[in-house]
């Protein structure tokens, strides 16, 4: 279906069991993809692609709900995968702002493709 502001997204209903196919599958793909992210980083990296920004390490942690260092050495990680990268905040030299990259933009997009691919895959 199509509105004048673009696809109606359709819910979609999952079994129990559909789930749990689908969580395995993407995180089977991201292991063959070579970027065997753990779940705090993959949380991340979301989160700063589809959330507004800005995005800084102290809100980060607060929205993760752990400690700042936590969130640094992810951020470490993810850096070193040119997934995001890190300034210093202009206005207030006490945050670092966290932006993603092209790569990270790309990666994240690439997530939500293999998901709509492997649900469309799942046994009805």
């Amino acid at each position: 279906m199509v509105s004048i502001f673009g696809p109606v997204l359709m819910p979609v209903e999952l079994r129990a069991l559909q789930s749990l196919k689908l969580w395995h599958d993407v995180h089977l793909g991201l292991v063959h993809l070579g970027r065997d992210l753990s779940s705090r980083q993959i949380s991340i990296l979301l989160t700063i692609c589809l959330e507004p920004p800005p995005h800084t390490v102290r809100g980060l942690a607060k929205k993760l709900d752990v400690t700042k260092p936590v969130i640094t050495r992810a951020l470490d990680t993810l850096g070193k995968l040119d997934l995001v990268s890190r300034k210093r905040d202009e206005a207030d030299r006490r945050n670092v702002i966290i932006q993603r990259t092209v790569a990270g933009a790309l990666a994240v997009e690439r997530l939500g493709d293999m998901i709509m691919a492997r649900a469309k895959e799942l046994p009805r």
